[in-house]
């Protein structure tokens, strides 16, 4: 029998102490959670698919803007004359390649009732304060909507303080007010979709919906998707849900008007993050927050999004959970921290087992060794066997909700361009997988830490869970950031495709020249 030399018997020793007891259960963990994402997903892609086939069913039945309403008899004057008036507050940092044409998605509507727009800048030295400005100008008959400057945000978040400005200046007469992200692609019908959830139930305090993310090609832009699909499963419940995504949040505005439940208070007082301020509030007060199944926007990602970019992103996303509002927030967001740093790693751990046990098996075949008398078990090749089946089965099942998701959209924006499969590459996801999953811990305990954060230049410090401290880097060209988020954001931007005039925007414009003789002043 051939001897084995130190490297070959350094793998041999790893291959099989690895198999048992702790390899075994480290990798039947991995198989089970990816089993546990699989499902899921596809218990995500059934209620997206539910909603394509109504869709479709009502087409069938002779409604040509079912991806509108659900009843054609909704478009009538009658009922469209005593929709409820919506004030539409965007927050806005910066100016990228996606930006101009996000913002023609969100300002062209099709919804039938009164409706104003509010896009908040920081001053007018952002980038995105002339870029919108023009927008507006050229939309100006088919739109009301004006540009307010925010100042400097003392105690809270740039964009808390931008999105609480936004409802000191709404109208009087709005009864509900949505915020969105400028990253956001809207469906001529979302906004119309969101009222009529709030309408047929009064009791929900926050409707949300979720990004379908747009990978462009970069390993981050990838990273980024793998960390929003698993997510995605908690906004694709057709109805009641926990989470709540920043991007887009509709509430009654009464609520900001009266201070109900203290969320005014609790996002101007020290507040970070949006979304998780609101959720703690709801959670606290059993207060609904819903998601209707037709939420789901398009976010395009940056063409030029590198992975240092990632990081940044990964790092404000841990950051949240240094973030509360009360001492069971805390506790629920330490949890959260220690069962995501858990998962992320024992998703990754498996894989790096499975290498171990493949190396050996090649190197033994390719050394042609002889295991007669040997202690050897090939139990860990059977379970990378087993481990590539379930990985298999995770990425299937994440495909087909990106595929009904995809073409849930595509229906939802009968004239935007077609969304599509073809530019996702499926190795790239894997990949994105495991390296997202193994950085989460890392940044994530950085976060706790450090207990700061360079959000777009701005470094918030947090002390009891809230911004105690705020500073901002000097804007020079060697210091402050070149790029914002993920849409590439740069401190100048294209400027984006011209204007194009299609039915659906003249359809807006006639709405809102129908609308112009009951419009508040």
């Amino acid at each position: 029998m051939v001897s084995l030399d130190s490297l070959d018997f350094a793998l041999f020793r790893l291959s099989t102490d690895f198999c048992f007891p702790f390899a075994i259960f480290v990798q039947a963990q991995g198989c089970l959670i990816s089993l546990a994402l699989a499902f899921g997903w596809a218990c995500a892609a059934f209620v997206r698919n539910r909603e394509i086939n109504r869709i479709k069913k009502s087409m069938r039945n002779g409604n040509n803007y079912a991806f509108l309403c659900q009843d054609i008899n909704e478009l009538e004057h009658s009922n469209q004359a005593g929709l409820p008036k919506v004030t539409v507050i965007m927050p806005l940092k910066g100016f990228g390649e996606h930006n101009l044409h996000n913002w023609k998605t969100q300002l062209t509507s099709l919804y039938g009732g009164p409706q104003e727009y509010l896009l908040v800048v920081e001053s007018t030295e952002d980038p995105a304060y002339n870029a919108v400005a023009k927008l507006i100008e050229e939309l100006e008959d088919s739109v009301k909507a004006r540009v307010i400057v925010a100042g400097l945000s003392t105690t809270c978040s740039q964009k808390i303080h931008n999105q609480l400005v936004g409802v000191e200046t709404m109208h009087k007469d709005s009864k509900y007010v949505l915020f969105l992200d400028d990253d956001v692609r809207l469906h001529p019908g979302s906004i119309g979709a969101l009222v009529r959830e709030m309408e047929k139930n009064p009791e929900i305090f926050i409707q949300t919906g979720y990004p379908l993310d747009l990978p462009s090609g970069s390993l981050g832009s990838y990273c980024i998707y793998e960390y929003h699909m698993p997510c995605s499963m908690g906004f694709a419940t057709g109805g009641q849900t926990f989470f709540l995504w920043g991007g887009c949040m509709m509430m009654h505005s009464e609520d900001f008007r009266q201070d109900n439940c203290g969320i005014v208070s609790a996002l101007r007082d020290g507040g970070y993050s949006d979304d998780m301020t609101l959720a703690a509030i709801a959670g606290a007060h059993k207060k609904l927050i819903s998601s209707p199944a037709v939420a789901v926007y398009p976010h395009p990602l940056a063409s030029d999004l590198n992975f240092g970019r990632y990081w940044n992103y990964l790092r404000k996303q841990t950051f949240v959970l240094e973030s509360y509002v009360t001492k069971v927030n805390q506790v629920m967001n330490r949890a959260l921290f220690a069962v995501h740093c858990y998962l992320s790693w024992g998703f990754v751990a498996p894989y790096c087992m499975a290498v171990i046990h493949v190396a050996a098996a090649l190197r033994f075949r390719a050394r042609e060794y002889s295991l007669e008398g040997i202690n050897y078990t090939s139990g860990g090749l059977t379970m990378v066997w087993l481990l590539a089946t379930c990985t298999l089965i995770s990425l299937f099942s994440m495909w087909n909700l990106t595929r009904i998701e995809v073409l849930l959209c595509n229906i939802l924006s009968p004239e935007a361009p077609r969304l599509s499969l073809t530019s996702y590459n499926w190795f790239k996801v894997f990949i994105a997988m495991l390296v997202g999953n193994f950085l989460y811990p890392i940044s994530a305990v950085r976060s706790h830490f450090t207990q700061s954060i360079n959000w777009s230049g701005i470094i918030y410090h947090l002390k009891d869970g809230k911004i105690n401290k705020i500073d901002r880097i000097p804007k020079r060209q060697d210091v402050a950031p070149v790029f914002t988020d993920l849409g590439g954001k740069h401190l100048y931007g294209k400027k984006g495709m011209p204007t194009k005039v299609s039915f659906l925007s003249s359809m807006n414009k006639r709405l809102f020249q129908w609308r112009q003789p009951k419009k508040f002043e």
